[in-house]
């Protein structure tokens, strides 16, 4: 099982509550987190990108880093974990992305690879006289198909003459190039966001569901494979998942309820009012299922609660789901949560047991 680290880009990490950790995103944060990472034997870290937040008492994301320069720091301090940005692709050319691309991968020689979003929350374009109009929620995937053929052309062979709707290339060049390659990635969970994962990206991300329910992203997976029939490419999912592990389910249940009622519903509001935005997409978009009201308290992200068996045993679980190819995780304090994850989970997890919780030496990782 392949196992990645959502890094805490943006302040208080993925718990809009009261009662959770509050903390600032620092370079030195995420330096130690993704440096216990690599220690434990992750296979990846990602980071987010987010240009505005939702608000409320939390000011929740209104304090976040930059993906892209933010990760060529953490290339520098790391040898052997592989790191991905996210691409704000409204705002970065696809030229800019793939030059910035292939210049962390010269700090990191293949380590390095790019998450491609289209831009869901209007106000982080719009602050900037950048949002080109609510007709684009619909153009969405047929604007960043452009983006991903430009910026392909770049990374693979130096130059683009691409004409299209959205973007023309006028003999567009690049050099140096990555010489290993870069890997795209793709969190779309719409019927568009399928289809232009199957035909672009290297992998797949989804949100794992619901509290203690490690399968239930079963049919997003199967979606996917779906969307995948007839591609000479094998893409596999990587779902996404909160852990909250303690030494018995109880103390564990406890933390998670205590989340749960710090609640910042001002800025839970915002981002409910900011996901019904999008008229033209399906009931099936990850924004539509990250603003569910119903447990928006860490975006609705699937959730791992208990001891520390009954979490290795959940983890377990995820990779009997054909097509399932690894793990990203969050925790409510990702300092101790990576700890605790390494020296306590990951020994009981049948997936892992390859992994001691030392370093690991340098290896190929296929993505």
């Amino acid at each position: 099982m392949q196992l990645g680290v959502f890094i805490p880009i943006g302040n208080n990490g993925w718990l809009i509550s009261e009662n959770s950790p509050q903390y600032m995103p620092t370079f030195e944060l995420n330096k130690a987190i993704t440096q216990k990472a690599e220690h434990y034997g992750f296979d990846f870290a990602l980071s987010m990108i987010k240009l505005r937040g939702f608000g409320g008492k939390t000011e929740f994301w209104e304090h976040a880093l930059e993906s892209f320069t933010l990760m060529a720091g953490l290339a520098a301090v790391t040898s052997r974990i592989h790191l991905y940005a996210t691409a704000a692709t409204l705002v970065m050319p696809p030229a800019i992305t793939a030059r910035m691309a292939a210049t962390i991968d010269s700090i990191a020689p293949g380590r390095f690879g790019i998450n491609l979003v289209t831009g869901w929350q209007k106000p982080e374009y719009s602050q900037m006289g950048l949002w080109p109009g609510d007709e684009y929620f619909g153009k969405r995937y047929a604007y960043l198909d452009e983006y991903t053929t430009v910026m392909r052309e770049l990374l693979e062979s130096g130059h683009s003459d691409f004409k299209g709707e959205f973007f023309q290339m006028d003999d567009c060049r690049l050099s140096p190039r990555p010489e290993q390659g870069v890997k795209i990635i793709c969190a779309g969970q719409s019927n568009a966001g399928m289809a232009f994962t199957a035909k672009h990206a290297d992998y797949s991300f989804c949100f794992g569901k619901g509290l203690n329910t490690p399968t239930a992203f079963a049919e997003t997976a199967e979606r996917l494979n779906e969307a995948n029939e007839g591609s000479d490419r094998d893409i596999a999912c990587h779902v996404l998942f909160m852990v909250i592990a303690d030494s018995t389910d109880d103390a564990a249940m406890a933390r998670w309820e205590h989340y749960k009622a710090g609640a910042d519903q001002e800025a839970l509001d915002w981002m409910a009012d900011q996901g019904g935005k999008d008229k033209t997409s399906g009931k099936d978009t990850n924004v539509r299922h990250m603003t569910n009201p119903t447990s928006a308290v860490n975006l609705n992200m699937g959730t791992l609660v208990g001891s520390y068996e009954n979490v290795a045993r959940m983890l377990d679980e995820i990779d009997t789901v054909e097509g399932m190819g690894g793990v990203m995780l969050t925790f409510d304090d990702f300092l101790e949560g990576l700890d605790t994850f390494g020296e306590k989970i990951q020994p009981l997890m049948k997936t892992r047991v390859h992994v001691t919780g030392a370093a690991k030496a340098p290896r190929e990782i296929a993505l």
